[in-house]
């Protein structure tokens, strides 16, 4: 199939894959593992089956559709909730969820189905999503082969005995630990470059492990230079670190375009952060002349082709992108980060300041990478990087084909990383992939359907109960079944169950499609609220369910008198939701609706003008663009749900129209990339 040999691992793989048995690959970032992925899908269609192919973020599943596009044109369709595309296709991508819910809803459409590969399936330890990615695999219907591929982890075989459990089939699997292009790892630390861990310590850190912060107000004392001593005038250990200079990013990008290791992706963990050093990097001449005439006539050729070249942000980007530089985050259009993935593709981009986000599964290997940090914001103060995501991002340095080698440089700070932790975070085993299940109201009530009460053999196949002790089943089982008390108790569920089926009740079934915003959504809908709201407050609730505001965003602005009623009825709704969670010691606790972007939706709604709604609501336009097409979606399911009259479907129908224009138009965003 490819005009290449295979390496050992993937030849060992698809040796399996074309005898029919499903395979676990564990291998880095960057070896191959989406070859591995094309022989399953050509398999899979040519014995006129179809396959499946799961990915963890909408922008690996519209590059996969486009690569898919590219070598089988008009026999691949896409599923991502805001993007339906060809959806009768042999071969479909889809969001993991899609696929997920689409298995609980019942999964006929799927019956022919060979291959299903989950790529990015360590994702299954996300704390957030992994409940997912565990249910799917759990849901796949026995015929489908499995296909698994995830970043190096060290219980790949735990996972895979797991499959083979509860599927009664065998997985092969298939660890891979070299690297096609060879990694070489230097730092920045004091402003200086070191090239071994040795030498960091002895010149970064001063042959100390720690750096004590306390240490830093000596740094002035008036006897700093002379020798340490004890209070009694003896020895007292190593003297006090020295004051450090701060780690120049100018600096360090000069010593890479030195050494010749352009381009360069610069991992950081602030949207912000990116712009300013775009910016900075921009006044160093990265580029030659003609590699800055070439890049801005692409550029511009693109921006014209995805129709944004009269946007405040496409220009403000083209600022930066006449030096050979860009940024990349998640709050810029959508369409715009498209233009810079595929100008960084054709290696036409010297450096690109970014968030981590572009380091998850999309191709876009360089000759170098850069952390800024070693550390990232947690819920309290700061953490540790972990092995898995150093990996990950360090992962997209050297491409294969082009480099002899990748570099990554570690930009080193002593008094935030201890240097047993750095050593630690570069030497020691990637952490071990753990279950994330909890279940939503939603699924909870489609298991119902199919399972009645009998619930509790249907935990036991899990991927939780398969890691934790037997003693512990029946506790974990417990908060399950708080859930599905609540459930029956609110009128979800008819009484009577059948010993292994159960009836839902109009609202019930209302719920079971609304996965993540079931109980406050059906609440009205039953109330008769939904019925009576027009298409533009219909909207703003939506909206309100799918926004989270970011950290440090404080309340939201004042309402309009007009949307007051509709927020009001929704809180006090929502009371008496979490008055009853909390009595039977249910959480997380649903989620309360943010009304934030009210106006901005409402003034998108009236026709007006994408960059002056993203200026009026001081929101990133990429935000806006993210959550008017997660309104779409959540419109769309009210759309096709059965439970809901006419009328409320003629109104979601009326809202998707009304919302998905221009840059929320993720269609013919897609359509235009091809």
């Amino acid at each position: 199939m490819h005009p290449f040999p295979y390496d050992p691992f993937q030849k060992e793989a698809i040796d399996a894959i074309r005898a029919g048995t499903s395979v676990f690959v564990s291998a880095p970032t960057g070896a191959g593992k989406t070859v591995i992925a094309e022989v399953a899908v050509e398999e899979a269609l040519k014995a006129g089956g179809m396959a499946i192919y799961t990915a963890p973020i909408k922008a690996l599943s519209n590059q996969k559709f486009r690569d898919f596009h590219a070598q089988t044109p008009g026999r691949v369709g896409i599923l991502t909730g805001d993007l339906t595309l060809n959806p009768e296709a042999p071969l479909l991508i889809m969001t993991t969820e899609i696929y997920r819910n689409s298995l609980l809803e019942g999964g006929e459409r799927f019956a022919n189905c060979r291959w299903v590969i989950f790529d990015e399936v360590h994702y299954l330890d996300d704390s957030e999503r992994g409940t997912v990615w565990e249910e799917s695999l759990l849901l796949t219907p026995r015929q489908t082969e499995i296909l698994a591929l995830s970043a190096t982890v060290p219980n790949a075989g735990e996972l895979a005995a797991w499959i083979e459990k509860i599927h009664g089939r065998p997985v092969k699997v298939i660890r891979e630990e070299h690297r096609p292009v060879p990694l070489k790892t230097a730092f920045q630390c004091q402003d200086r470059m070191f090239d071994t861990l040795s030498d960091l310590h002895a010149g970064g850190y001063g042959g100390r492990d720690r750096w004590k912060r306390a240490d830093r107000f000596r740094r002035g004392h008036p006897h700093r230079g002379r020798p340490h001593r004890g209070r009694r005038g003896g020895p007292a250990g190593p003297p006090p670190p020295p004051a450090g200079r701060p780690n120049r990013a100018d600096h360090l990008l000069k010593e890479i375009q030195q050494a010749r290791h352009l381009p360069c992706l610069y991992f950081t963990f602030s949207r912000k952060r990116t712009e300013t050093l775009a910016e900075e990097f921009a006044a160093m001449n990265l580029a030659t002349p003609e590699q800055k005439k070439t890049l801005l006539h692409e550029y511009d050729q693109l921006c014209k082709r995805f129709q944004i070249a009269e946007d405040r942000s496409s220009m403000e980007m083209r600022a930066v992108m006449a030096h050979g530089v860009a940024y990349h985050h998640a709050g810029l259009l959508p369409t715009l980060k498209g233009v810079i993935e595929i100008l960084f593709t054709r290696r036409l981009i010297q450096a690109i300041a970014t968030t981590e986000t572009f380091a998850i599964g999309v191709n876009m290997p360089a000759r170098s990478v850069v952390l800024d940090a070693l550390t990232k914001r947690a819920d309290h103060g700061r953490r540790l990087l972990r092995i898995r995501e150093l990996s990950q991002m360090v992962g997209r340095a050297g491409r294969r084909g082009m480099d002899e080698a990748g570099f990554a440089y570690l930009r080193v700070n002593p008094w935030e990383v201890d240097f047993s932790s750095l050593r630690h975070l570069l030497e020691g085993r990637p952490e071990q992939v753990s279950s994330r299940f909890a279940t939503t109201y939603a699924t909870l009530l489609n298991l119902y359907r199919n399972y009645g009460d009998n619930l509790l053999p249907f935990y036991l196949k899990t991927f939780h109960a398969f890691q934790t002790p037997p003693a512990r089943h029946r506790e974990e089982f417990a908060s399950v079944d708080r859930r599905l008390s609540l459930l029956k108790d609110s009128g979800y569920t008819e009484p009577g169950a059948a010993p292994n089926r159960g009836n839902l009740t109009h609202k019930g079934a209302f719920a079971a499609t609304l996965y993540g915003y079931e109980l406050l959504l059906s609440e009205l809908f039953e109330e008769g609220t939904l019925d009576k709201l027009n298409a533009t407050d219909l909207g703003v609730l939506l909206l309100a369910m799918v926004y989270e505001p970011r950290r440090g965003m404080g309340p939201p602005p004042k309402l309009p008198r007009r949307f007051g009623h509709l927020m009001q009825t929704s809180m006090d709704l929502l009371a008496g939701i979490h008055k009853e969670e909390r009595r039977r010691q249910v959480s997380p606790l649903s989620k309360q609706p943010c009304f934030h972007l009210a106006e901005a939706l409402e003034r998108w709604l009236q026709g007006g003008n994408f960059d002056k709604v993203a200026e009026q609501a001081r929101a990133d336009e990429g935000e806006l663009a993210r959550y008017f097409r997660m309104t779409i979606q959540m419109a769309r399911t009210l759309h096709l749900a059965s439970e809901a009259g006419a009328g409320l479907k003629q109104k979601a129908g009326d809202l998707i129209q009304r919302i998905n224009r221009d840059p929320v138009d993720a269609e013919a965003e897609l359509r235009r990339s091809l």
